[in-house]
């Protein structure tokens, strides 16, 4: 009997195969795993089986595809090749299996566990919500490399199957089942029962005929590559694989098609850039299960942190009117406060504004919405304060204002009460200088929009107590965000390394590179925005001020660049707020280079070529990263990584700005 695949047959003549690592919480394939599977497939072709169910014993995971550290230890594309034939060879086994053989499917079936369900003659799905369905290797930089680029075409049609495969995300039990992808669904605790059901009614009437789907015209598979060109800017070449593998087989046998994945698997498998991808999957991974341990000397017994449960938010701008929309939305009670009813009234249409969106986003229902909404309670004093758990401010980025609320906030709240500062680079010890407790001081430092980026800065100032950092570590995580700890720092990681490369590219503007040369080599290179656009979305008022920020606690490196300064003067703002024109103009939606900048400029010309470009800008932030790490602000390479990734916006498929730089040779440099 298997390790890791069990199999039995019952009573009634019903072969049942188990998966079941005992020594982890997930099923995923190796090779030693497909090599279980295909002995117990042939344990139970030599007994009168009738049809044959193949399930899980975990509660959460069917099987969550391949194990990804296996994958990228594979030394080649010719090691990767062979290894997709050895998977094949056992889905094979179970294609031809010489009875049904039924996919019971409840949790996680990702990858190859939906290749492996894609090789059975029946699947049967519970509508858990745990049970997510598909097919999401492009995400990590492969292509589906056990049958999945073959079965599925032949199975939906070529164009559906393109777009899932494209997609790259998982879908639920119903979604699954109106896209054909798996043949029934039922109730999680039904489903051994109906899984045996459709295996003994499979075995009494034959393998079911499938109606062949119809071929994808030349059309389809042309405006698929366009999609992902568009997107990818020819970046990342698993997308481009699948199109023109499923074009190219799908009018093929079975057997050549997948001859034909198998090597283009290895192609993609193989690439830097999906172990770049695969690299970026573990740093978020790793985020889960991230601690403040590294930062505190461990106590003497496991603790419990007290979780927060009311949250109090004073400034109710865009941020602030944000941060109290996203920790309503997840269940906290919610006070939002600013000194006049006008400003109050506009950050509570603000927080009405984004629960809309995510309704009409279908993120949401109206219902919970509504709920939501609820929980937000206004005031233009210190109503409902006095039994805040949390306060976090998100007033203007000015240290003696801050000063200031920090130490009446002191007086109103409760002595255990955390006090948190939304600051993007002011130090938290000089924010907290006059609170009684400093202990309970911390940064939580979300970026904008809040709706939708997902990293949290959680900054730790020289007073920051254990408990303090392990509550709101709790609570980020709650929120559903990807926390980064930082040490205390001006700006300390993700605003002060995107603010050098900002004001390096100003530099380099001011000296004659046009705005849309700056722009585009930094596309190409693979930002989803250039820096001179970036600088319009986060507003040039903003930026001018990072950058005297930085000039101030960076006298010796930072020479602040000055067009940002003329701009303000000259009534341009950028795009935030509704304003229209910086280094673009935005009239009617439309996008254009705006020429009232060029007066601006200190010389007229500039010759440096797209690859110099991009390589003076990213030096800046490799070198300033590393100084951050010297310093200690960040514990570790990969965590400054996860922090860009997240935070800026940093090309994915790069794996993560030192990671870059260690590829060409810049990392200890």
């Amino acid at each position: 009997m298997s390790s890791t695949v069990n199999h039995s047959v019952d009573a009634d003549g019903i072969g049942w195969i188990v998966f079941d690592d005992p020594a982890a919480r997930a099923n995923v394939f190796t090779a030693a795993v497909h090599a279980d599977l295909r002995a117990a497939l042939a344990a139970l072709a030599v007994q009168p089986v009738k049809a044959v169910v193949i399930i899980s014993a975990k509660e959460r995971i069917f099987i969550a595809g391949a194990d990804l550290k296996w994958l990228t230890r594979l030394p080649d594309a010719a090691a990767v090749t062979a290894a997709s034939r050895d998977g094949q060879s056992s889905f094979d086994a179970i294609a031809n299996f010489k009875a049904p053989v039924v996919a019971a499917i409840h949790g996680a079936c990702a990858g190859g566990g939906f290749e492996l369900a894609l090789a059975c003659h029946w699947r049967i799905a519970s509508d858990a919500k745990e049970t997510a369905i598909g097919l999401p290797e492009t995400s990590i930089g492969t292509i589906p490399g056990w049958g999945g680029t073959v079965r599925l075409p032949r199975l939906v049609g070529s164009k559906a199957a393109l777009e899932h495969i494209l997609k790259s995300a998982l879908v639920s039990a119903k979604e699954a089942k109106a896209a054909g992808l798996v043949d029934e669904v039922v109730g999680a605790g039904e489903l051994k029962a109906r899984a045996k059901t459709a295996a003994m009614r499979l075995a009494a009437e034959g393998k079911p005929a499938r109606a062949t789907p119809p071929a994808a015209d030349a059309a389809s598979f042309a405006a698929a590559r366009a999609g992902v060109m568009k997107k990818t800017r020819g970046h990342e070449p698993a997308p481009l694989l699948v199109i023109d593998l499923i074009e190219r087989t799908s009018a093929k046998s079975v057997e050549a098609a997948l001859a034909e994945e198998a090597v283009a698997f290895g192609e993609a498998t193989a690439s830097a850039v999906c172990r770049n991808l695969i690299h970026v999957f573990f740093l978020k991974d790793a985020v889960k299960k991230l601690t403040v341990d590294a930062w505190f000397p461990k106590p003497a017994a496991p603790t419990t942190a007290a979780p927060f449960r009311k949250v109090g938010v004073v400034g109710a701008g865009v941020m602030g009117s944000g941060i109290a929309q996203w920790c309503a939305a997840r269940g906290y009670e919610v006070v939002l406060r600013d000194v006049k009813p006008e400003f109050v009234e506009r950050g509570l249409a603000v927080v009405r504004g984004v629960f809309d969106e995510a309704v009409a986003r279908k993120k949401m229902t109206p219902e919970t919405a509504a709920t939501g909404l609820a929980r937000v309670k206004t005031t233009t004093a210190w109503d409902g304060f006095d039994d805040c758990d949390l306060v976090i401010e998100a007033i203007v980025e000015n240290v003696a204002a801050k000063q200031d609320l920090f130490a009446e906030l002191s007086r109103v709240v409760r002595p255990d009460c955390v006090l948190a500062s939304n600051t993007s680079a002011l130090p938290i010890e000089e924010l907290a200088a006059r609170v009684s407790g400093p202990g309970r001081t911390i940064g939580i430092h979300f970026f904008n929009p809040v709706s939708r980026m997902p990293l949290i800065e959680m900054v730790l100032s020289p007073h920051t107590t254990r408990e303090t950092a392990e509550r709101t570590l709790a609570f980020t995580k709650a929120l559903g965000k990807s926390p980064a700890i930082c040490r205390s720092s001006p700006g300390f990681l993700v605003t002060r390394v995107l603010f050098f490369y900002l004001n390096e590219a100003c530099a380099l503007w001011e000296q004659g590179v046009a705005t849309d040369e700056v722009d585009r080599a930094l596309r190409d290179w693979g930002w989803p925005m250039g820096p001179m656009r970036l600088i319009d979305e986060v507003g040039v008022d903003v930026t001018d001020f990072i950058f005297g920020e930085m000039a101030h606690y960076f006298p010796t490196r930072f020479k602040s660049s000055t067009v940002c300064r003329k701009m303000l003067d000259a009534g341009l703002k950028g795009r935030k707020n509704g304003a229209g024109s910086g280094f673009y103009t935005y009239a009617d939606g439309k996008e254009a280079l705006n020429p009232a900048v060029e007066s601006f400029r200190l010389a007229k010309s500039s010759a440096i070529d797209a690859p110099a470009l991009t390589d003076r800008l990213n030096r800046v932030m490799i070198d300033e990263t590393k100084r951050v790490l010297d310093e200690g602000v960040l514990k570790s390479a990969d965590e400054a990584d996860f922090a860009l990734l997240m935070g800026t916006g940093f090309p994915a498929f790069r794996g993560g700005l030192m990671r870059y730089a260690r590829s060409i040779g810049a990392a200890s440099s």
